[in-house]
């Protein structure tokens, strides 16, 4: 079966991490997010899978390379201009209109989900639907589409990113849509166009059957840093299904291979550690901190809810909690630092 993944966008309210890599590539415990949907696309039978591309879309396009690797094979889509969700799925029209004619799947490429895509996809056909919205309740709708159901699930109203008194729901979109074949119909070629602002609108309009989806399922768009730490400690919590990179070695501690823990190091819970990693005498390794590969921790350094990045070196005596330190980053010697970003490397001092 076909899936897309939306892996266009620039990443903006991920920024500073996403200066230089794509928010698909950013890792959630040391494997980047598009993985996890490949993966989670994978083990639903969604093995024929485009990807479109524009922000430092050949980043993308050089880790995944065809998709063997992962069991699947992948396409490209590589975009000059942003065309809207809705308009680059209407660009690769030719690729899932070739073959059966089966409903396709499309799926946001910063979401972290645990959604069971092949019940989302019965429910569709079984209603006969032209499009069916993966739904969640949110806390604040504000950031998403709302939608209301009738008793049957038919959407009988959609409203993208309400604000004040127009909020009517919290039931919201989560970006997993199922489409039949006949959606490229309502979706204009060659223009910018959105599945919220303008498809979904339409469909209504025309009383097109629109249903949707709603499940208690994990789901987070990690598309801002409190949301990102969150989703990692949700990951650790095993509060969503993921595969991990590296063995659980005991209750809640992940560690990846040629890993060394000197005997002095106090390693909690949970903690991931990946592969060639190096923890110095007296670290203090506390809960909610995935470390990422090749990276090193020296003499009495201590990290709390921290995220290290590939290749990362913390300091001897530096002090992290609730911090993220990007790839190939030095935090100096002797330095502590609370609820910080640090994606910019640093020349190793002597102090």
């Amino acid at each position: 079966m076909k899936a897309m993944i939306l892996a266009a966008g620039v990443g903006s309210r991920l920024d500073p991490l996403t200066r230089n890599i794509p928010k698909p590539m950013v890792p959630i415990v040391n494997r980047p997010v598009i993985e996890h949907i490949i993966d989670q696309l994978r083990r639903h039978n969604f093995d024929e899978i485009m990807i479109n591309l524009y922000y430092l879309g050949d980043v993308i396009e050089a880790h995944l390379g065809n998709g063997s690797k992962f069991g699947v094979k992948l396409h490209y889509s590589r975009e000059d201009t942003l065309w809207g969700d809705a308009g680059s799925v209407k660009r690769c029209e030719k690729f899932f209109t070739e073959g059966n004619g089966d409903p396709f799947l499309v799926v946001g490429g910063d979401d972290i989900s645990d959604k069971d895509f092949s019940k989302i996809l019965k429910s569709h056909v079984e209603k006969k639907a032209v499009a069916t919205i993966g739904l969640s309740l949110v806390d604040d709708p504000s950031e998403y589409g709302i939608v209301l159901m009738n008793e049957n699930g038919r959407i009988t109203r959609f409203l993208e990113k309400p604000k004040g008194e127009v909020i009517f729901s919290n039931t919201a979109n989560t970006g997993v849509y199922v489409f039949d074949q006949s959606i490229f119909d309502f979706i204009p070629k060659g223009t910018f166009y959105g599945f919220g602002h303008n498809l979904f609108p339409r469909l209504l309009e025309q009383k097109k059957p629109i249903f949707g989806h709603l499940t208690s399922s994990y789901w987070r768009d990690v598309g801002n840093l409190k949301v990102y730490r969150q989703t990692h400690v949700d990951a650790l919590a095993e509060r969503v299904t993921l595969h991990f990179p590296m063995k659980e070695q005991r209750k809640y501690v992940w560690m990846g291979e040629d890993v060394e823990i000197d005997p002095t190091a106090d390693i909690g819970y949970p903690v991931a550690i990946g592969n060639n990693v190096k923890i110095e005498a007296g670290v203090s390794i506390q809960e909610n901190t995935v470390i990422g590969n090749n990276c090193v921790v020296e003499i009495g350094a201590s990290l709390k809810e921290t995220i290290l990045w590939d290749g990362a070196v913390v300091m001897r005596g530096t002090q992290l909690e609730r911090c993220v330190v990007g790839n190939d980053c030095h935090v100096k010697s002797n330095a502590a630092v609370f609820d910080g970003v640090i994606v910019d490397p640093v020349r190793r001092a002597d102090k």
